[in-house]
C-alpha cells in the first residue's frame, strides 16, 4: 500500500523531527565529549594512562546526562495540561505533539539503558587500565593503589563504583518491569520498581563524588609532554617541534591534578525540581477524598462508577488517576472519564474492566457480595464505600474529537470510553465546538458488552433525530463473535438493533467511504487493541484517491 507524504508528514512529521532533534542533539554531545577528552590538553595524560576509554565513557555520560533531565519532562501531566488547555497553544499539531510524550518519554529511557550498557563497558576497561598503566610519575591520577590491583577491588572500593553497581541494579529492574508483558500481567511490578527513580536520582548526583577522574590544572607552566628536570627527550618521547615552540622545553613546575566536580545536579536538578513540584501540586490537589455516589454492575465484568469532588472540572477526553489505599496506599491507576461533570449535574464517572490484582481487589471492597448470575440490565447497589482519592484530570487525545469538521471514533471494547465522555457532551448540550459530523465504530467480541452504553447511544440518536440532524451521527456497531449470538431485541434499544453488523469492520471501504463524503481533514481517533489500531495507523497514512487527509490519533495507557 503506497504512502501518501501529505497524510505521513500530517501524522508523524511533527514526531519524527522532534526525535531528529533530539537525536542530533546527542550525537553531538557524543561526539564534542569525545573530542573534548581525546585533544583537550588538560587530559592529556589521563589520555595517555586510559586510552579511549576514557573519551567514550566521558561522551556517553554527557548523553546520559541529557537524557536522564529529558526523562522527566513528559511525565509532568499536570503541566502538559495546562499547556494543552492553555491558549497560547492554539495550534492543533502542537497539542497533537503533546499526545506523543510517552513516546518521547520511552525513547529517553531507551537511550539511558543503551548508553548506561557503553558507559559501564567503558569503565570497566577504564579500570583495568588504571591497575596496568599505574602512573609512577603522576601519582595523583592513579585510582589504583598500587600497580596490578584487582579492578573488581577498585570497583568496590570506591564511590563510583559502588554507587555505579547501584544504580545499574536500579536501572535493571526499572528496564526489566518495564516490558508490555509485565505490564499488563502484573501492573504493580512496575509501578513499585518505576517509582525507585527517586533512589536512582539521588544515588546518580553523588556517582562523581569520589573523583575519580583528574584534569590537569596548569598548563601554562607545565605544558602536556614537556622534560620534567633529570628527563632527556628520548625518556619523555616529545615531539621535537614542540619544544623548539616551548624555549627549551623544560617543564617550570610539577603538574597539578583536580578531580572533576560533580555536574550531574546540574543538568537534572531543573527537571526533578519541577517534577517534585508537579507531584507535590497533585497530592495536595488530590488530598481529599471523593465522595462515591453510586456503583454499578455491567455485564462482561464491567464496574461504573459514579462519584462527586467539590471543584472538578474536566474536558471531554480527559482521563483521571485513582488511588484508594485500601487495595494499595503507592499505587494509582488512570481511567478515562465516561462522564465530566456539568452545570446542572456536577457527577463524574469512569468505566472500569475487572482484569488484575487491583481491579479485583477494588471491585471486592466496592461490591463485596458478587453475584454470579448477572443480569444485562445494570443492578445497583448502595452500600457503605472506601476511602477514593482522585488525581487530574489530565489531557488525552481524544479532547481533539471537537476540534475537527469531521471525526471518526474508533473503540474496541471497553476502549470506548473516552468516546462515551464525548457521547455525552453531544447529549448534555455543550457548544462552542467545531464538530459537524461524528462517526462512530464499535467492535465488541461479545453483544452484551454494549449494554454499557446502550442507552447513551439510544439517547444521542433520538436528540439528534428531534433536532432533524441524522447525519450528524452516524453509528456502526460490530459484534465479531458468533457463537450463540443473540439480537438486541428490546424495543427500547431498536435503533442499535438496526445498526448492528457481525463481524469485523473493513477498515479501508470504511475510510474510502467517508473520504468520498469529506474531502477535508478527518480526524481518527482509536482506543482498542493493537491490531485495529496499527491497522487504521497504516491506512490513515496511505494514498487515498479521493485526497482526503486522516490525522490518526491513538488512546493509550499500556
Amino acid at each position: 500500500m503506497a504512502v501518501s507524504l501529505r497524510s505521513w508528514v500530517a501524522n508523524e512529521g511533527g514526531k519524527h523531527l522532534v526525535l531528529m532533534l533530539w537525536m542530533g542533539a546527542n550525537t553531538w554531545l557524543f561526539l564534542n565529549t569525545f573530542l573534548l577528552y581525546s585533544t583537550g590538553q588538560q587530559y592529556h595524560y589521563l589520555y595517555q594512562m586510559l586510552g579511549v576509554g576514557l573519551c567514550i565513557s566521558r561522551a556517553s555520560a554527557s548523553v546520559l546526562n541529557l537524557n536522564c533531565s529529558l526523562v522527566l519532562l513528559p511525565m509532568c501531566r499536570s503541566l502538559l495540561t495546562f499547556i494543552r488547555g492553555a491558549h497560547m497553544v492554539s495550534s492543533r499539531k502542537t497539542r497533537r505533539l503533546l499526545d506523543k510524550s510517552k513516546t518521547f518519554h520511552v525513547a529517553c529511557g531507551v537511550a539511558v539503558c543503551l548508553f548506561s550498557v557503553v558507559h559501564v563497558t567503558a569503565h570497566m576497561v577504564n579500570m583495568v587500565n588504571f591497575s596496568a598503566s599505574y602512573s609512577d610519575d603522576f601519582p595523583a591520577l592513579n585510582l589504583a593503589r598500587y600497580r596490578g590491583e584487582d579492578p573488581k577491588l577498585i570497583i568496590l572500593t570506591t564511590v563510583p563504583g559502588v554507587t555505579g553497581v547501584l544504580l545499574v541494579l536500579i536501572l535493571l529492574l526499572i528496564f526489566i518491569s518495564s516490558s508490555y508483558c509485565i505490564r499488563v500481567s502484573n501492573y504493580e511490578i512496575f509501578w513499585y520498581t518505576h517509582n525507585l527513580f527517586i533512589v536512582f536520582y539521588i544515588i546518580l548526583m553523588v556517582h562523581m563524588v569520589g573523583g575519580a577522574l583528574k584534569y590537569q590544572t596548569n598548563i601554562e607552566a607545565h605544558p602536556p609532554g614537556c622534560l620534567r628536570p633529570n628527563q632527556s627527550i628520548m625518556e619523555q618521547h616529545v615531539d621535537l617541534d614542540q619544544l623548539e615552540d616551548d624555549d627549551d622545553g623544560r617543564c617550570r613546575e610539577d603538574a597539578h591534578f583536580e578531580p572533576h566536580r560533580p555536574q550531574t545536579w546540574l543538568w537534572v536538578s531543573g527537571p526533578l525540581c519541577l517534577y517534585c513540584v508537579e507531584r507535590f501540586y497533585r497530592y495536595t490537589r488530590s488530598s481529599a477524598p471523593v465522595t462515591i455516589v453510586a456503583v454499578i454492575r455491567h455485564p462482561c465484568n464491567v464496574i461504573e462508577l459514579r462519584m462527586l469532588k467539590k471543584n472538578f472540572k474536566a474536558r471531554p477526553g480527559q482521563y483521571i488517576v485513582l488511588n484508594c489505599p485500601s487495595v494499595s496506599s503507592f499505587e494509582n491507576h488512570p481511567f478515562t472519564l465516561t462522564k465530566c461533570p456539568t452545570v446542572n449535574k456536577e457527577t463524574f464517572g469512569i468505566h472500569l474492566r475487572v482484569v488484575g490484582d487491583w481491579t479485583e481487589r477494588f471491585t471486592q471492597l466496592l461490591l463485596p457480595q458478587r453475584r454470579m448470575d448477572l443480569e444485562i440490565l445494570p443492578m445497583v447497589q448502595q452500600r457503605t464505600y472506601p476511602k477514593l482519592y482522585v488525581n487530574g484530570p489530565f489531557g488525552g487525545p481524544s479532547e481533539e474529537v471537537f476540534n475537527y469538521d469531521v471525526s471518526l471514533c474508533v473503540a474496541g471494547g471497553i476502549g470506548v470510553t473516552p468516546f462515551a465522555c464525548v457521547l455525552h457532551a453531544l447529549l448534555d448540550g455543550w457548544s462552542g465546538f467545531r464538530l459537524q459530523r461524528l462517526y462512530f465504530v464499535w467492535v465488541c467480541r461479545e453483544l452484551q458488552s454494549f449494554y454499557w452504553f446502550a442507552e447513551l447511544l439510544c439517547a444521542v440518536h433520538q436528540k439528534l433525530w428531534q433536532e432533524n440532524r441524522p447525519d450528524y451521527f452516524n453509528l456502526k456497531l460490530y459484534v465479531s463473535q458468533t457463537d450463540n449470538l443473540q439480537s438486541m431485541s428490546e424495543e427500547r434499544f431498536r435503533p442499535l438493533a438496526s445498526r448492528l453488523l457481525v463481524g469485523r469492520p473493513r477498515w479501508k471501504l470504511l475510510l474510502d467511504e467517508i473520504g468520498k463524503n469529506n474531502k477535508q481533514r478527518v480526524g481518527v481517533f482509536c482506543c482498542g487493541p493493537k491490531g485495529i489500531s496499527r491497522t487504521l495507523h497504516r491506512l490513515c497514512n496511505s494514498a487515498r484517491s479521493c485526497g482526503t487527509t486522516f490525522e490518526f490519533n491513538k488512546e493509550s495507557f499500556s
